[in-house]
C-alpha cells in the first residue's frame, strides 16, 4: 500500500470514530457533544494508523494509550477500538508471529486495564471476552499474511535461483558445444591441410620430370579438398542439429584416413563385441585422424604406421609410427595432443603420447565402452 493509501486509511478511521461518537454508539458520555478532546484523540488515532507500517510497534502502543484515554474521558462510541486491532494486524504482518504475539499481549493487557479502570467492569467482564477474541483474530490474520508473504518471497527467490542455474547450465553447455565444434574443425582442417601439403610437395618435386605423376598429385589434392570441404559442411550443419555426434563420422569411415603417400598403414582389430557408444566412436575416429595428421606433419622418414583397435570393456587405441619427430616438444605438447587428451578425458578415458625405444612415436589411448567400466 502506498503512502496515499495509508493516509486514506487514517482519514477514514478518523471519520468512522467521530461518526460513531456522534451517533452515540456505546455507553453514554458526559455530554451530548464530542468536544475538541474527542476530535483530538480521533485525529491522533488516525495519524498514528496512517504511520503504522513505518513504526508498527510504537504506533500500536500509541493507539492503545489513545483508546484508554478515550474511554477514561468517557466519550461516546466504541469504534476507537478499531485502531488497536489494525495495529495488531500490521505488527504481525510486518514483523512476524513473535512480534505479533507481543503486540497482541500488550493490547490484551490494555483491554483489561481499560475495562477495569475506565468502564468500572470486572477483570473478566463481558467487554473483555468480547474484545480479546478480536485482538487474537487480528493478530492471527496478520501472522498468516506474514507467512504468506515469506512463502511467496521464498518461492520467487527459488525460481530466480533455478532460472539462474538453468542459464548457467545453458551457457556451460553452449561453451562445451563450441569447444567440441572447434575440435571437430581443427581435426578436419588439420588432417586435410596436412594431406594437401604432402601432395603439393610431391607435385612440385615431380612437375618437370614426371608431369603425369604431378597431375595425379593435383587430382589427389582436389579429392582431398573436396572431401575436407564436405566434412566441414557436415560439421557446420551439425551445429543446427541436436546431436553433433550423429552427423560427423566414426570408425566406420576409418578407411578414408589410411591413405598416406609413401607410408604403409596397417590396421589391426581385436575383440569380438565391437558395438560402442556414438560418443566413443567419434572420439576414437578423431584421435586416430589427429594421430595420422601428426605423422604427416612431424614424422620425418616414416615408412610404416600401425593402428591397433582392441575392443572389450574399454576400447584401446594404439597408433605407432617409425618416423623421427621433427620437434619433440611441439609434437608431444602441442594443441593436437592436448585436444586428443581432452577428448579422452571427457569420456573418462586416458591418453598418452611419447617417443618409443625405436625412435618412433606412439599414441596410446583407452576409452570406456561399458557403463560399469570406470
Amino acid at each position: 500500500m502506498s503512502r496515499a493509501g495509508d493516509a486514506a486509511v487514517g482519514t477514514g478511521l478518523v471519520l468512522v470514530i467521530l461518526a460513531g461518537g456522534m451517533l452515540e454508539l456505546g455507553p453514554p458520555g458526559p455530554s451530548g457533544s464530542l468536544g475538541w478532546g474527542a476530535v483530538t484523540l480521533a485525529i491522533v488515532a488516525g495519524v498514528t494508523t496512517a504511520m503504522r507500517r513505518r513504526f508498527p510497534a510504537a504506533c500500536l502502543a500509541v493507539v492503545n494509550a489513545d483508546t484508554f484515554a478515550w474511554f477514561h474521558l468517557d466519550y461516546h462510541g466504541r469504534l476507537i477500538t478499531i485502531a488497536p486491532l489494525i495495529g495488531c494486524y500490521t505488527l504481525a504482518a510486518g514483523r512476524g508471529w513473535r512480534a505479533g504475539a507481543a503486540g497482541g499481549m500488550l493490547t490484551t493487557v490494555c483491554t483489561f486495564l481499560t475495562v477495569r479502570f475506565t468502564l468500572s467492569g470486572g477483570w473478566f467482564a463481558d467487554q473483555v471476552f468480547n474484545a480479546v477474541p478480536l485482538v487474537a483474530a487480528a493478530t492471527a490474520l496478520g501472522t498468516a499474511v506474514h507467512l504468506h508473504r515469506a512463502f511467496a518471497e521464498g518461492a520467487r527467490d527459488w525460481a530466480e535461483r533455478l532460472a539462474e542455474a538453468r542459464s548457467d547450465q545453458a551457457r556451460r553447455q553452449a561453451a562445451e558445444e563450441r569447444l567440441e565444434i572447434a575440435r571437430e574443425l581443427h581435426d578436419v582442417f588439420g588432417h586435410t591441410m596436412a594431406a594437401i601439403s604432402v601432395q603439393a610437395g610431391v607435385a612440385v618435386h615431380v612437375m618437370r620430370r614426371r608431369p603425369e605423376q604431378a597431375a595425379e598429385a593435383l587430382n589427389t589434392i582436389k579429392r582431398i579438398s573436396d572431401g575436407g570441404l564436405a566434412e566441414v559442411q557436415v560439421v557446420l550443419g551439425a551445429m543446427r542439429s541436436e546431436d553433433l555426434h550423429t552427423a560427423t563420422g566414426g570408425l566406420a569411415k576409418l578407411d578414408k584416413l589410411l591413405d598416406i603417400p609413401g607410408v604403409g598403414v596397417e590396421l589391426a582389430l581385436g575383440g569380438e563385441d565391437r558395438t560402442i557408444p556414438v560418443a566413443v566412436d567419434l572420439a576414437a575416429y578423431r584421435i586416430i585422424q589427429e594421430s595420422l595428421t601428426n605423422v604427416r606433419r612431424h614424422a620425418h622418414g616414416a615408412t610404416r604406421v600401425r593402428i591397433e583397435l582392441t575392443y572389450g570393456e574399454r576400447l584401446r587405441i594404439v597408433v605407432h609410427d617409425d618416423g623421427r619427430p621433427a620437434d619433440v616438444s611441439t609434437t608431444v605438447g602441442g594443441n593436437g595432443i592436448e585436444g586428443m587428451r581432452a577428448r579422452a578425458e571427457k569420456l573418462g578415458g586416458t591418453l598418452t603420447a611419447a617417443r618409443t625405444a625405436d625412435e618412433g612415436f606412439e599414441v596410446w589411448c583407452e576409452l570406456p565402452i561399458r557403463k560399469d567400466s570406470a
